[in-house]
């Protein structure tokens, strides 16, 4: 349950200039995390997606947490993290949240585990790395994501809200209703969420007034494209350990990602699952935690 969740973490206080003129003379940001598990296991980073929430990985963090040390949090705009609307919600600005969250949290060395929104994320942190400077980015699991933007296929609803004025009024217009219905598409038959199960993430999404924020949050499709180049070459060619755990029945991101990362990477660590859609951590949790524990680069 998503109360359960709230009560894991606790919100910590952060300056990232990135999000605009104010956060760079000062002002601070209220942002939720979840540090937990074993404190002297090995490390893992969690980025979620959109427009849902860091909640989206509590099923693997019951899994992993006997084992790893793990943190989770909410972007900017995103969960119980604080909701401006002035922000620039770039992902640029996310992922320099992300470092000024390993800095709070004296993490040194992490394997990420990303997913949608995040892979965009984990994709500009690897690009601020080279292969002679790592800083403490041990490795990257990718999960279902827009990796190569000319083969993403959005939703109609984000469609809709990329567009000026009728992205505005899908947003004022959002409901759970429509939560769902999205939500429902994205997953498997096989693994289709609860009514019960989506409606816990959508009290994550409306919480702070998230729901009235689409239209904000949605600037990362752009930026997939104005900065798609940069985050193909660092996919492709740094040398970061990387594995793909991809669900093969996501029609968002699916098997038109997993055929160009066969052609582009070298060698490639992919497990395709047959069964799963979008959500592979909400979808087949005990098969994503044991391949994420499996993993874990020495290097």
């Amino acid at each position: 349950m998503y109360d359960a969740w709230l009560e894991r973490g606790a919100r910590v206080r952060l300056n990232v200039p990135a999000f605009g003129p104010a956060f760079a003379k000062g002002e601070t940001l209220d942002l939720f995390a979840v540090d937990a598990g074993n404190k002297v296991g090995p490390h893992l980073t969690f980025l979620h997606g959109f427009p849902t929430s860091s909640y989206d990985f509590q099923p693997i963090f019951d899994l992993l947490s006997g084992t790893h040390h793990l943190l989770a949090f909410d972007f900017v705009g995103f969960g119980d993290s604080e909701k401006p609307r002035t922000a620039a919600y770039s992902i640029h600005a996310q992922a320099d949240l992300v470092e000024a969250m390993w800095q709070h949290f004296h993490v040194d060395r992490t394997v990420v585990v990303a997913h949608d929104y995040g892979v965009s994320v984990a994709q500009e942190l690897l690009a601020r790395r080279s292969t002679d400077n790592m800083k403490g980015l041990a490795g990257i699991t990718f999960l279902n994501g827009g990796l190569y933007p000319d083969l993403h296929r959005p939703l109609p609803v984000q469609r809709a809200l990329r567009t000026p004025v009728i992205g505005w009024l899908t947003t004022w217009l959002a409901s759970e209703r429509m939560f769902h219905k999205s939500m429902r598409n994205v997953f498997s038959k096989e693994h289709a969420p609860s009514d019960a199960a989506l409606h816990e993430h959508w009290r994550a999404i409306e919480r702070r007034s998230g729901h009235r924020m689409y239209d904000k949050l949605i600037h990362y499709l752009r930026d997939r494209e104005t900065h798609a180049e940069r985050w193909r070459a660092a996919l492709e060619l740094n040398a970061i350990p990387k594995q793909f755990l991809w669900g093969m029945l996501d029609p968002v991101s699916g098997p038109a990602m997993t055929e160009r990362l066969k052609e582009r990477i070298r060698p490639l660590r992919l497990v395709e699952m047959h069964d799963v859609g979008h959500y592979p951590q909400l979808e087949a949790p005990k098969r994503v935690a044991d391949l994420v524990a499996e993993w874990f680069p020495t290097r």
